[in-house]
This record gives C-alpha cells, structure tokens and sequence, in this order.
C-alpha cells in the first residue's frame, strides 16, 4: 500500500471518517481515532495497537514523512487537501491529521493485576489511580497525564467514566492513555475488594472528615502498593466507594476555594508520593519532598 491522494471527499475507503464524532459507533466498530500531529506520531512509534488507516493534509504529512514511510507499506495513508477534512468528518479538523486503530480486548481489574501490562509480571510495588463516574473527557485524560509523569502503573475506571480511548481524552492526555495500563471496574465498588486482596492499601481523596491531610499520611510506613481513590468534582466519592478505603485523605487548600479539579489532585498527591519507596527511589533523580 502506498501514500495515495484523495480526489473528492465521498471516496468509500475514507468511510469510517466520516462517522469519528460518534464515539458510541466507532467503540461498536472495534476503533478509535487518533487526532492531532503529536497523537498519531505517539501511536504509530508506541506500537501497541493495530492501525487501519491514516488521513492527513499535505502539511501535516510533510511534518509526519519520516513517522507514516515505514508504515506504509502496510497501512493505507491518504492525502486529502485540509479544506477537505469539514465534507468528509463535518468538523474542521485544524490539525490536519487523523489515524484509525483497533480497540484493545477489554481488560478486567482482575486482567490488570496479574498483569499490569503485556509482558510484564504482578507488580510487588504499584501505585493506582482508581477513578468513579468521571465522565469529563478532559479530567479523564488529564488523570493519565499525570499517571504517567508521576509514574502510576495503571488506572482503573468506574463503569461510568468516560472512555479513555475517546479522542478528546487521549488528545488530552498527550496520548499517554495510549500508553499507561487502565481496567474497566464493572463491579463496583467490589472490585475495589480485589485490589485489597493483592494487598493494596486504598487511599480516598476527599475534602470530608474525618479525612487527614497529604503531609499527615506522608508520616506513616509508606505501603508497597497505593491505590488513590477518587470522585467527581460536585459530589466527590459516593459513600460506598469511601467504606472500602483504608486512609481518607485531603489537600489542603485556601478556605475561600470549595475544591481543586480532580487532575490537579491526583497530580499533587502522585507527585507527593512518587519515588518513597526504595525501589521507585532508586528510578528518579532526587528524592521526594516527604522522604
């Protein structure tokens, strides 16, 4: 397959781009949809999912030459004028660059704990992020961000959040949702049970009492494996999910603030915990400010 041009925008091989802001048709179809320069050199490089197809402008194509060659030879990559992305997806796609893959096989909590990510075995240090009912694309992808600049090992959603393979959340979560391990928790909260049996020591983020602070759980034996549980923004954590926590835990901040964004927090106290233990510390320059 070579690097072929387009000729009007009803060609029946750009057919699945036509439907790319319909999350719910291309999840039933097996794909997702990379967006952006940066997202589809990520996903092509990481080369952890199967890609269908690639339609880009010829600016964006110029800037990708050296990424989509080597990929060519196998994956159809089509060249249409950048005007032409509004007739074929109904949007004015600015970045000019648009990728396909396969969707990943679902993975359980269950998946995830006896192997956090292919090829690599049970963890004896780890460090979660457990999500419930985010739905905001861009809380969720920020979360990844931070799961990966802080080191995470992998995120586990609440049946109700949003997919991390919409492409507004891998768009913002700089494509690292391409790249840390998640789980779906479709039994939930008990799933959160699983996680303490693999002895996890789960951790809520709540502004309520009788929560203690960051610097507070900072004083105690740092365990060898975290689970940070947390909740929506308005309602937070539901009393459920909280029950099965074994430290509730608050940021303290300004009084006159009702409440940090979600991603702000799991970046706080990811990064408040990064490398405390012996083995993470042994990874990273420098130390943390609580070790």
């Amino acid at each position: 397959m070579s690097v072929e041009r387009l000729i009007g925008t009803d060609d029946p091989r750009i057919a699945d781009y036509r439907d790319i802001v319909d999350a719910e048709l291309m999840r039933s179809r097996g794909l997702f949809v990379a967006e952006g320069r940066l997202i589809v050199r990520r996903l092509i490089e990481g080369r952890r999912y199967l890609l269908r197809s690639v339609l880009v402008s010829d600016a964006a194509y110029r800037a990708l030459e050296g990424v989509l060659a080597p990929v060519a030879a196998e994956t159809p990559v089509y060249i249409c004028d950048a005007a032409e992305f509004h007739g074929i997806t109904g949007h004015d796609i600015h970045r000019g660059c648009l990728a396909l893959a396969d969707r990943p096989s679902a993975r359980s909590v269950g998946d995830l704990l006896s192997t956090p990510a292919p090829g690599v075995s049970p963890l004896s240090t780890a460090t979660f992020v457990v999500l419930e009912g985010i739905t905001n694309p861009d809380n969720v992808g920020g979360v990844f961000r931070n799961a990966a600049a802080f080191g995470a090992d992998a995120v586990v959603l609440s049946s109700t959040c949003c997919d991390p393979l919409y492409r507004k959340a891998i768009r913002t979560s700089m494509a690292t949702t391409l790249r840390v391990p998640y789980a779906r928790a479709e039994r939930w909260p008990g799933d959160l049970d699983q996680l303490r049996a693999h002895g996890f020591t789960i951790v809520a983020l709540t502004p309520g009492e009788p929560s203690i602070t960051l610097d507070e759980l900072a004083q105690l034996p740092r365990p060898s494996k975290m689970a940070w549980l947390v909740g929506t923004e308005g309602d937070g954590l539901t009393a459920f999910a909280v029950s099965f926590a074994d430290h509730l835990v608050r940021i303290p901040i300004a009084p006159e603030v009702d409440s940090l964004n979600l991603a702000v927090a799991v970046g706080i106290a990811l990064y408040a915990f990064a490398g405390r233990s012996d083995d993470r510390t042994k990874k990273k320059k420098g130390s943390s400010p609580f070790s």
